[in-house]
């Protein structure tokens, strides 16, 4: 697989990452380990190079998988993890915490789950509107300095923000939602990233999974999945936002390719700086993803997708209204 570099970060990845999540949270009962295990592993054999993860996804176990999987590679991936929520509050219970301490804290424990010397890119999960951005990157800076660390990020954050933190350390990525049906980035995030050097890594690049085809308004979720609170989800929205997947499926059909991997040629071709983290638990999954890298999208393939997020409006909002109080603007 081809790399690309995030931003002037000098951070080389595939160009198709892995986000890890769905292997331990967020869609039902986890992945069992050996299986996650080795799915991990066959990505790595097929090129990928980028791996996503964060203490909240289990929480910790996530990281305790992917350290596991990724050991007999290390010298030869990118590992990504994240800081700045307080899991001291309980099951279910999600508080923010970017105070400097705690940033070392997750640092260290972070470094022990994933059995490794250094983090490749640590991202602020969220940002904490109680610590000011700049004793963030200070300690992250910090923290580079004394070699935990080698790249800053930052996720879901506001232009400001950005600008705020890069002036203390640079961003070496951002990692925001970004999809054919969320392109809310292109209004002032992407312009930002473009003026500092900023990489940009879209997550949920497949719209967790509606852009693939294979999710209509008769699907039922798997008690614990996240998608059965999410507005966007809901019956109604996903009969009225299946139209997007229709469009995007007779191009797909001219291109020979899938929803998903046209959905994923698309994100590649806004930037040679956009490096997706689509996840699965399913090798037919993770070798269609990595097919996406082969798939060329020209300029009338373009227009022809843009002239349909311009006549397809898409129902229903992300995020229920306590987690869209987590983003910052």
């Amino acid at each position: 697989m081809q790399k690309r570099k995030l931003g002037q970060s000098g951070l080389d990845v595939s160009t198709i990452g892995f986000g890890c999540m769905g292997l331990s949270s967020g869609y039902g009962a986890p992945t069992e380990r050996m299986a996650g295990i080795a799915l991990l592993r066959a990505a790595v054999e097929r090129g990928i190079t980028f791996f996503d993860t964060a203490e909240v996804y289990g929480p910790y176990v996530n990281e305790e998988l992917v350290g596991e999987a990724l050991a007999p590679f290390r010298d030869e991936v990118v590992i990504a993890t994240k800081f700045g929520f307080d899991l001291s509050l309980g099951a279910g219970q999600r508080g923010l915490n970017s105070r400097p301490e705690h940033i070392r804290q997750v640092a260290d424990q972070s470094l022990q789950r994933l059995g490794t010397d250094v983090i490749d890119l640590f991202y602020q999960h969220r940002v904490d509107p109680a610590v000011p951005i700049e004793d963030v990157a200070g300690t992250v800076k910090a923290l580079i300095d004394e070699g935990k660390i080698r790249h800053f990020g930052l996720s879901e954050a506001g232009v400001q923000t950005i600008r705020r933190a890069h002036a203390v350390h640079p961003v070496a990525a951002l990692q925001s939602e970004y999809s054919l049906w969320w392109h809310e980035p292109e209004q002032e995030i992407l312009p930002v990233c473009e003026e500092l050097g900023i990489g940009f890594v879209p997550f949920s690049p497949l719209g967790r999974g509606f852009l693939t085809g294979a999710i209509d308004e008769n699907t039922q979720f798997r008690a614990g999945d996240m998608r059965s609170t999410q507005p966007r989800f809901q019956e109604e929205a996903r009969k009225a936002n299946r139209v997007l997947v229709e469009r995007v499926r007779a191009l797909a059909a001219r291109k020979q390719a899938t929803p998903a991997q046209v959905a994923l040629a698309w994100l590649l071709a806004q930037k040679d700086w956009i490096v997706p983290i689509p996840g699965t638990t399913n090798l037919h999954r993770l070798e269609e993803n990595i097919g996406a890298a082969a798939v060329s999208l020209g300029e009338e393939d373009l227009r022809e997708i843009e002239t349909a997020l311009a006549e397809v409006a898409v129902e229903g909002e992300r995020y229920p209204p306590q987690l869209a109080a987590l983003i910052d603007r």
